[in-house]
This record gives structure tokens, sequence and C-alpha cells, in this order.
């Protein structure tokens, strides 16, 4: 069995691992960091930002569901989900602070200011997507452009649309791989393959972590734990150590899209969500979306055999993105082969949704779309979260009950964001890095 002793490990190179793994390593502490990640770097191959490679590099190459049929895309690389996200950024909101006590206002100005974060220019919101926000305030809601992970100026060839959620090849969009390029530069030791199975827990301490690297079983030992493998990998781990709480209740911000056809060229070739407005009363986000294009008919087959035929239609569809705040509910739940996920959705999220494809329909009505051709697409689950949540199972530092094992991702969530979620992770990542300083320093 391979074997390694470190100071501190990070289990995943999402948005958490990467912030915190890289803020460690800029700290000068003379930390040995070691980041395990299970998937593996796609950015230089050929089929990165493919058809095939976005297949190949998610869970059951994005056919994962939920035992009620809700649909989930699970990225399994080196950046984590921000491969294959549309590029978008908020602010955490207030209750943030309000209601736990945690400020991130100062990480979230720093990271604004570090990435560039805005909306991209008026020139490159799309026609089609800019046509959807005017006539959503022809109806009385005040959509706004977008913040976005996005420079254009970073690349030459910015032709972004809907097929780069599979993963950006121009460069345009910020990827938290970016974090562990620059924590490599700075001397951390990178995983890929890696299989993180439990942790290794000693006298209420975390002590290291037990796995299987490329098939090989491993054994890692460090004094501090920091788990970001995502809001369905951190509460499997968490299970196999004997942390039952965990997966017990999820968020998953539940979204559908609202399509129309309309009398002119559609979204499809421009950039995605790039408007966007919040309704916090119903408890949603609007936004521009629709699939990309080979996945259009594959996401249509689960709402009926006649839903597949309108694919031909898709260069002049209009989409209108519904983000819903759900309920906690349902499980993530280890099985002796895999795991199960339990997701629907409750009464009351029902209701709100369905009070929100209302609205949707007028504005894509208001837009010039065809009314009979107006239909909604079936469930998915775009942000696994609020699975090891804070006040439960977590301090406010993002520790566990296991001393020195942290957590550092969508899991954290006390409750659904219904908002993007990235920058919400960075800054607590950045928080956490700060917080090990302090307690490294001690």
């Amino acid at each position: 069995m391979l074997q390694k002793e470190t100071d501190v490990i990070v289990v995943g190179s999402g948005p958490g691992g990467a912030t915190v793994a890289r803020e460690l390593a800029q700290s000068n502490a003379g930390l040995g960091i070691t980041l395990l990640e299970h998937g593996r770097d796609w950015r230089t191959t050929p089929l990165y930002g493919t058809y095939p490679g976005g297949m190949m590099y998610t869970d059951k190459a994005s056919f994962l569901t939920t035992q009620e049929g809700l649909s989930i895309v699970r990225p399994l690389l080196v950046g984590g989900a921000t491969s294959m996200y549309c590029g978008c950024a908020a602010r955490p909101l207030p209750w943030w602070q309000t209601r736990y006590g945690i400020d991130l206002d100062a990480t979230t100005d720093q990271t604004i200011a570090e990435l560039h974060i805005a909306p991209l220019p008026p020139a490159l919101r799309g026609v089609a997507s800019t046509r959807i926000a005017a006539a959503a305030a022809d109806l009385g809601q005040d959509w706004q452009p977008q913040e976005k992970f996005m420079q254009p100026e970073r690349t030459g060839d910015f032709a972004c649309g809907a097929t780069c959620m599979l993963g950006c090849r121009c460069g345009a969009k910020w990827n938290a791989a970016e974090y562990v390029d620059e924590a490599v530069q700075n001397g951390i030791d990178l995983w890929t393959g890696t299989k993180v199975e439990r942790m290794l827990v000693s006298n209420g301490r975390a002590v290291g972590v037990w796995g299987k690297w490329r098939g090989k079983a491993f054994a890692m030992y460090a004094p501090v734990v920091i788990l970001a493998a995502g809001g369905i990998g951190t509460p499997l781990i968490l299970q196999h150590t004997g942390l039952t709480a965990a997966g017990q209740g999820m968020t998953m911000d539940t979204t559908v899209m609202v399509y129309g056809l309309a009398p002119y060229k559609g979204i499809g070739n421009e950039p995605p969500m790039t408007w966007s407005y919040a309704d916090d009363d119903l408890g949603v986000m609007y936004s521009t979306l629709i699939d990309p294009w080979l996945n259009y008919p594959i996401a249509m087959l689960r709402k009926g055999p006649a839903y597949p035929l309108t694919w031909h239609r898709w260069g002049r569809t209009l989409g209108v993105m519904i983000k819903l705040k759900d309920e906690i509910s349902g499980f993530v739940r280890a099985q002796p082969r895999g795991f199960t996920i339990s997701k629907g959705l409750t009464d009351h999220d029902r209701q709100r949704l369905a009070a929100a494809e209302a609205v949707a329909g007028r504005i894509l009505r208001q837009a010039g779309c065809d009314p009979d051709t107006i239909f909604t697409t079936p469930l998915r689950g775009t942000h696994p979260s609020g699975t090891v949540r804070i006040g439960e199972m977590l301090t406010d530092d993002l520790e566990t009950e296991i001393q020195n094992l942290y957590v550092c991702d969508a899991s954290v969530f006390p409750e659904a964001l219904a908002r993007p979620t990235v920058l919400t992770i960075i800054a607590l990542g950045k928080r956490l890095a700060a917080h090990l300083r302090v307690v490294h320093k001690r």
C-alpha cells in the first residue's frame, strides 16, 4: 500500500478545494500540501469542451439521476464544476451574515477585483437574449446583465455559445483549475485519479485519508484535512467515516428551462445566462439559457417521445431558465457499490415552480414566441448542495465534529442559494484558508 505524510490534505479541486490549496500555498507558511482529485486534467486534450468529452468527464456519462428522475450533471475532473458552468457569479446573499453570522464581504470583494468579475460588454450579451430581457422589462421585471467569470479579452477567438457549458475551449472563462495551476507552481503536490474512500481518525482527530490512487490502495497522513469533494462526494466520504448524519437532506437549486419558438434567431449560439432576474419573494432566479444542440434531444427524451422532434427548431428557440430555491429534502446515501440519491420537489416547491413557469411563458410570448410551442423541460439538479450544513454538522469555521477535519464546497450551504454558487464557495475557501493560517501559527 502506498503511504505518504504531509501537512495538509485537500480532497477535491473544484472552487472550494482549489481556493484553499492555492491560498495556503501562497501563504509562505512552509506547509506541505497535497491536493487529491478524483478525475484528471482534460484541458489540454482535444476532447475538452466537446460532446464526447462532456460524457467522459461526468459521473455516469451525464446520465446520473435521483430516484425521482431528476437529472444531475456531476463533473469529475480538475477544476470540478467550474469546467462545465456558465461562468456566472453572484455575491453571497445577506442571510449569510444575518442568519449564520458568516461575513463574506471582504473575501468576495477581493475575488471580484482579482478575477475581474463583471457582465459581458453589451455587444456580447446576445441579440435574442437581450430581447428576452427587454420582454421581461415590459412585464415589470428588472432583468440585469449577469455578472460573469469571463474575460473575452483573454482570447482572440471568443465564440461562446451553449456548448460553452461542456468546457471553455477559447479560454475566456475562468476555471478553478487555474487556481490549481498556481498552487502547483507554488509547490503543492497534485494527485489526479485519486478516489478517497474515508477519513483516518484517531482520538476524535483527523489524521489522514484512505483510498485508491489509479487502482492502488493508499493511506495519506496529515494533521489537517479539508474535504471539498462536492455536494455528493463529500457526504459519501463522511458516511464511510462514520458520520451518518451527512447526506440527510439536500438542496439542488432545482432547474427547468421554458422554451418557445421565435420568428427570429434563437439564443443557442449566444453566451449562456447573460441576463438574469431574482424574485426572492417567490424564491426563484430567471435567466437566458438553452441546452447545447446535441444535448437538446437527449434531454427532451425524458419529457416524452414527441419532444425530441422539436430539435429542428433549436436554432430559433428562446429559453428562460428558472432556478428554484428548493427546500431541504431527500438524501445522498452510500451503498455497498456506489450511492443512491433521493431528491424531488416538496408541495411548496411545486407551487412556486408552477408560478414561475407561468411568468416565463408570459415573457416568451412577449418576446414573440408562438404560444403553441411553449413548454417546460424536465427537472434537473444544477447545484447538489446542503448535504453537510453549517450549523448542523459544521461550525461556522467549517469544522466537523472530528477535530481538524474541515469541509469547503457546496455541501456546507445551510440552505439553497437559487443563485450561481462559485463566488460564494471561493469566498468561503479564502475565509477558511485565513482561519487555518491563524491556527497553524498557534
